[in-house]
């Protein structure tokens, strides 16, 4: 039997209790660690610039920058932390302006707890996860377009014009290795496999200007 991968959690909520309840809910799960705890954005930037952190369960309300926003800051200095939103929020403009932030996953406070554990799992397998109580709320007709950050979108015109990572890194002052990673976030969002298919879609989207 395959052993599946660990994942270091870092939990953002700005009430203590929430975290303790979902520490002792996560830590159950033999693959799952929680190795911060953050009541507010500058302490969640803080854990990720000091430690290893696979994936922040975050909520929307924080004091002072939302969840939201944070996740707009996370997904653009640290692409390769996997965020999934934890709210009582849930309405369809909510869930989309996390995706559209970089969140890979929408979970709400009142779904089963074995919601949260798949979609950590889901999210952290490439997936991208919602609650069921969201289901008819994003079954409306939308452009994939949408899901991709304003960061994942710089990114994509310029590999539509045929520019290489380094090139790219060296544009938006980033390094190769974090266009990589939004370069792996752009596929999995949008199911695309190959360079060719990501040029077509960014000509049929016409984000090359």
């Amino acid at each position: 039997m395959l052993t599946q991968a660990y994942v270091h959690i870092l939990l953002v909520d700005d009430h203590p209790l929430v975290r303790d309840g979902l520490r002792a809910r996560l830590e159950t799960i033999p693959h799952f660690s929680v190795v911060a705890e953050a009541g507010s954005a500058e302490e969640a930037l803080a854990h990720a610039a000091t430690r290893t952190i696979d994936l922040a369960l975050m909520d929307i309300n924080l004091n002072g920058k939302s969840g939201i926003e944070l996740t707009g800051r996370f997904n653009a200095l640290y692409p390769e932390v996997a965020i999934l939103m934890l709210s009582m929020h849930d309405k369809a403009e909510y869930v989309m302006q996390a995706i559209q932030a970089g969140a890979r996953g929408y979970v709400l406070k009142d779904a089963p707890a074995m919601d949260i554990i798949t979609a950590i799992d889901t999210v952290m397998s490439g997936g991208i996860y919602y609650s069921a109580g969201l289901a008819k709320q994003l079954a409306r007709p939308m452009s994939p377009a949408l899901l991709l950050t304003p960061r994942e979108r710089e990114v994509l015109q310029r590999i539509a014009t045929g520019k290489s990572n380094k090139h790219i890194a060296r544009e938006l002052d980033l390094s190769v290795r974090t266009i990589e990673t939004h370069r792996l976030n752009i596929k999995r969002k949008l199911g695309i496999e190959g360079q060719a298919d990501l040029i077509r879609f960014a000509l049929e989207q016409t984000l090359i200007k």
